[in-house]
């Protein structure tokens, strides 16, 4: 049953989209203002959470004195950016297309380098894939100041993607470069370039892996591979830059970055300054890196069945497949199936690492190798030889 509204109680119903009149013998209505609605007398009812101004004022100080924790490793960065400006420049090199295209023949490519002393010799230490394929007068090098020049010899060594130029110019800086293999994983690092060509970028990141190796590299040519692996932004144009780290030292060459977009997707890699320095000495000193050889074919694929086989818990090492007659492994009594666990006091990794090692071997050098032999460790000591004295081949150690 509806409820019913009385007459009585609808009189006092003001409707939504209207009023109702006053009656003409009464007094015109006027609008009562409430206490609460006097500004004077409002209440905030947050009142009781928020900072005074004395409060905020004892906060700033506190951020203050808590900041200079911060600033003092900002005023490194700086410091380290002062000293590192100039001993990087920026590279321009104009080459011709292997294939020319749409009426072009050639083509231009922007990198960076690092300038160095080796072998008493003033140079810029650089990527090869950034000079390769140009002639002297086709590359400009433009230093921090402005100045720009040209080189006067280069060299460069497809094994590894490095290049060296050598320099003539006045008030020279060079880059103090670190005393051999220092870094770590975890080591803060600064990669200093000209990305997309915007010379002297610095970026900042870690050193997140060491010993990467087998990667794919443009023309396959770059056969001894140990890279560090870092998270600090490197771009096109950062090719042949410095990694640095907190001292100032340079401890890496900028190479190269893995990605999708064909920008920084945090994983770069750059070549560790001991492979950097062996082999600009090597080329300023011969012209060309002469390669160590131990005369040694591996097994690429030695797994946990060979393992199993050999009387080993794990793939350690790497196996011997065959010897080549008379070179230093077979005058020192090395056989198939052996397994080399160590390189002159080196823990060897897998087939690509001790390729790399041997590949950094002075000619003429005597080594110690840890083998594995019928469930035995046991060490024989040789002496490198020269790759050329008896094949070719870069692919083999």
């Amino acid at each position: 049953m509806a409820c019913r509204v009385s007459s009585a109680v609808l009189a006092g119903i003001v409707l939504l989209h209207g009023g109702f009149a006053p009656r003409a013998d009464e007094p015109p209505l006027t609008p009562v203002e409430s206490a609460a609605v006097r500004s004077a007398e409002r209440v905030d009812p947050m009142r009781t959470v928020r900072m005074s101004a004395a409060e905020r004022e004892r906060l700033y100080e506190q951020a203050a004195r808590d900041a200079e924790v911060l600033e003092t490793q900002g005023r490194q960065l700086r410091r380290l950016t002062d000293l590192l400006r100039p001993a990087v420049v920026h590279i321009d090199a104009s080459k011709p297309l292997a294939r020319p295209r749409n009426g072009r023949t050639t083509e231009a490519e922007a990198g960076s380098g690092v300038i160095a002393q080796v072998s008493g010799v003033t140079v810029v230490i650089t990527n090869r894939h950034v000079i390769n394929r140009s002639t002297l007068e086709n590359i400009s090098i433009r230093l921090d100041d402005g100045r720009e020049i040209t080189p006067k010899r280069l060299w460069a060594d497809a094994g590894t993607d490095i290049a060296v130029l050598e320099i003539e110019a006045e008030d020279l800086q060079p880059a103090r470069l670190a005393d051999g293999d220092t870094v770590r994983i975890g080591d803060t690092v600064l990669a200093i370039g000209s990305p997309f060509g915007l010379s002297h970028s610095v970026t900042l990141g870690i050193v997140s892996a060491k010993g990467r190796r087998d990667l794919d590299l443009g023309d396959g040519n770059v056969k001894f591979q140990d890279f560090i692996q870092t998270d600090a932004a490197i771009n096109p144009g950062n090719s042949g830059g410095p990694l640095v780290n907190l001292r100032g030292e340079v401890v890496g060459l900028n190479t190269a970055i893995a990605s999708n977009s064909g920008g920084s997707e945090g994983i770069g890699f750059a070549i560790p300054i001991p492979m950097v320095m062996f082999v600009a000495r090597q080329l300023v000193e011969h012209g060309t890196v002469p390669r160590a050889y131990l005369g040694v074919a591996l097994d690429k694929r030695f797994d946990q069945q060979e393992a199993d086989r050999l009387g080993m818990v794990r793939p350690v090492g790497t196996r011997v497949e065959t010897i080549t007659h008379e070179a230093p492994a077979d005058l020192a009594g090395i056989r198939p199936d052996d397994v080399i666990l160590e390189y002159d006091g080196k823990p060897v990794e897998d087939d690509d690492h001790l390729m790399s090692l041997v590949g950094m071997t002075p000619l003429g050098s005597t080594v110690d190798l840890v083998l594995f032999r019928g469930r035995k460790r046991m060490t024989v000591r040789l002496q490198v030889a020269s790759r050329a004295a008896f094949e070719p081949r870069q692919d083999a150690p």
